[in-house]
């Protein structure tokens, strides 16, 4: 009697955790449509929804069609497709490794995609394809360095994170060194580029950044229940059978692959990967993967962002500035709270 009502207990706890996950999720994703509908609806010319309904199934609509096919709507997937990438892959950091501050922005792999995209544009002139390809490859040798230092003998979180700032601070002197010799007139393609911005995404951009998004997200998913294993500790995600070396690769290398690819699309836009994790697990609690419901939040943040950046204030800032202002005080509360647990 008391086994049976300790397992009613149980399986109402977990559908009570379901209903919440489930609630959020749907909340999130409800929240990133109407996001996208904004983005498609404002402009600095704000045609009727049926004009921009019938511009989306590719009729010809006066001034319609152009600003909504050219402009809108490859900003709007950008925007939709970069956050969520972001998002989802500083969840898998942050939990993977136990740690709020173990984000790609701080371990160095976006410093990696920017230093080449930097290299490119001020020493090789290269067009936006080259530094799109370019800021990948970076992004995912830059991840390889860093893992392949902290390796070791034995994987080893806090060594990774260390030697993560470590190189993040190298790259970034070298994005310093780059723009201080660059011609003047390269210097503000280079700083769009550095703040993270959907200005001037075309359509032809995107394919990668979808398709890459559709095949790793739901593998990062998928591994979501080794993830929370390895939550628990190396040597006990061993003694539960977790191949945590191979789990770990896979891990992070659907999940830089997605953040360096979204990179070389948006630029680095600050704080989104940092940011996004944090705020769902708040909305979801325990229990259930945080990865799609962080995917989301992701989205929604760069989609508002990139809205307030465009029409809140007389000047129009890239999103990259919106989030950054966002995400700075959080980093700051965050040092402050783990300070006083003694976690620093």
């Amino acid at each position: 009697m008391i086994r049976d009502e300790t397992i009613a207990s149980i399986l109402a706890g977990r559908r009570k955790r379901f209903l919440r996950w489930f609630a959020a999720t749907v909340v999130l994703a409800l929240l990133a449509i109407a996001l996208c509908g904004a983005m498609l609806y404002l402009g600095s010319t704000i045609y009727p929804v049926s004009d921009v309904v019938r511009a989306l199934m590719g009729e010809q609509v006066k001034g319609a069609s152009f600003a909504v096919q050219t402009i809108r709507l490859p900003r709007m997937l950008a925007g939709l497709f970069a956050g969520f990438a972001f998002g989802i892959g500083g969840h898998i950091f942050q939990t993977m490794l136990r740690n709020p501050l173990a984000n790609p922005n701080v371990l160095g792999i976006t410093a990696g995609s920017s230093a080449a995209a930097v290299f490119c544009i001020v020493v090789l002139h290269a067009n936006r394809a080259v530094v799109s390809v370019a800021a990948v490859v970076a992004g995912l040798a830059a991840v390889l360095l860093i893992y392949g230092l902290s390796r070791g003998n034995k994987f080893s979180i806090g060594r990774l994170i260390l030697i993560g700032i470590g190189v993040q601070a190298m790259l970034e002197a070298v994005i310093s060194w780059l723009m201080l010799i660059s011609r003047q007139h390269d210097i503000p393609a280079v700083l769009r580029w550095l703040s993270g911005s959907l200005n001037g995404v075309q359509m032809h951009e995107l394919p990668p950044l979808i398709t890459v998004v559709l095949i790793f997200a739901p593998i990062v998913v998928a591994l979501g229940r080794h993830l929370s294993i390895l939550e628990l500790g190396e040597h006990s995600a061993v003694s539960l059978g977790v191949r945590t070396d191979a789990v770990r690769v896979m891990l992070m290398f659907g999940s830089v692959v997605m953040i360096a690819v979204a990179t070389s699309v948006t630029g680095p836009i600050a704080f989104v990967a940092f940011l996004a994790g944090p705020i769902a697990r708040r909305l979801v609690g325990a229990g259930f993967s945080g990865a799609v419901p962080a995917g989301l939040v992701g989205a929604v943040l760069v989609l508002a962002a990139d809205l307030v950046g465009q029409f809140a204030f007389a000047v129009r800032y890239p999103v990259g500035v919106i989030t950054g202002i966002l995400g700075a005080p959080y980093l700051l509360f965050l040092l402050v709270r783990m300070n006083r647990k003694g976690e620093l």
